[in-house]
């Protein structure tokens, strides 16, 4: 049985706050009674939330990620809908069931000897969920946006997608961190490693990687990989705009006009995240990216890591993005 939760216009009406003479995002956009239903939408996006942050406590990162799918709605749903923003182009899906998941999570006590191992094993199940939900996704002829959640589900997406266009897929990421992690038990730190070993994960290019936090063994990894390609953020520190935008082009180029996209949210600067930077690309400087990737073929949006509380503007961040990437003019 498919864990999922799925959504109908009743399930959001609390997100939205109307207002007489305008048109919110949430008031517009599509919605199916059954996964099965995808086929006939007219749609070109499915919306999918994955509320956990398992994986990430499995790679002793900050939890609070499992919050951000809720706090997203509340922004996203909130757009104003207009000639530039078409949510008929949407369908929200709805979110992976992970409440068992977490539960089970939370009662794992960390003086237990295997405490990381058994959430990695939770992880495997959630991995198997996400997978059969974006697959059925692809299958239909929809590009899957997916919003975490841990990066650890970057591996269930790849091996979805792989399955069901029937060969390993290209992915672009846009993350401090390479995710190429050993292959020890399953968490957010080695979805990419999993993804490539078994051969779903062809092409894999990373851009703006922080020196500071990547280690050796990695470096020497990827420069034996033909098929692994980094771009350093430390490369595009003192670049204008236009020079970042010129980078990242040669990044996905790599990718032959074709891939699955990663956002780390932990690439941004000073946003709130599973490993918050002091120093990362700027929210404009991100939309920017956005522009440059929609006109290429994309399997997938994946954006993760990011980890809300009441302090931040995570929702709206998050809202510019998606809106950004679904957007067809210019």
């Amino acid at each position: 049985m498919i864990s999922l939760n799925l959504y109908s216009q009743n399930d959001v009406k609390n997100y939205i706050q109307t207002r007489v003479g305008e048109s919110k995002f949430g008031e517009k956009i599509q919605f199916v009674s059954s996964i099965s239903e995808l086929h006939n939408a007219t749609a070109k996006y499915v919306l999918l939330g994955i509320p956990e942050d398992v994986g990430i406590r499995a790679n002793r990162g900050k939890s609070g990620a499992a919050k951000t799918w809720n706090v997203f709605l509340n922004a996203f749903l909130n757009i104003q809908t207009n000639r530039y923003n078409r949510p008929e182009q949407l369908v929200l899906l709805g979110e992976v069931d992970c409440r068992a998941w977490m539960q089970k999570a939370d009662s794992i006590s960390k003086s237990d000897d295997a405490y990381y191992e058994k959430l990695g094993e939770i992880v495997t199940q959630i991995d198997k969920a996400v997978e059969e939900i974006v697959e059925a996704i692809v299958l239909a002829g929809k590009i899957p946006i997916v919003i975490g959640g841990g990066h650890n589900n970057s591996y269930g997406i790849i091996k979805a997608c792989s399955k069901a266009l029937q060969t390993p897929i290209n992915v672009a990421n846009i993350d401090a961190h390479t995710d190429l992690r050993p292959m020890e038990f399953r968490h957010s730190g080695n979805g990419f490693t999993y993804a490539l070993a078994e051969n779903y994960l062809d092409r894999y290019s990373i851009f703006g990687l922080h020196k500071n936090y990547t280690p050796e063994s990695i470096f020497e990894l990827m420069d034996a990989n033909k098929k692994i390609k980094y771009h350093l953020f430390e490369d595009c520190l003192h670049l204008t705009s236009l020079d970042k935008l010129v980078k990242m082009k040669t990044s996905l180029d790599f990718l032959k006009g074709q891939f699955g996209m990663e956002l780390d949210c932990d690439v941004i600067h000073n946003i709130n995240a599973s490993a918050v930077t002091p120093s990362g690309f700027s929210l404009n400087v991100m939309r920017s990216f956005m522009k440059l990737i929609r006109k290429h073929k994309i399997h997938y949006l994946h954006i993760c890591e990011a980890a809300p509380n009441e302090h931040t503007l995570i929702g709206k961040t998050l809202s510019y993005l998606v809106s950004d990437f679904i957007r067809e003019d210019g």
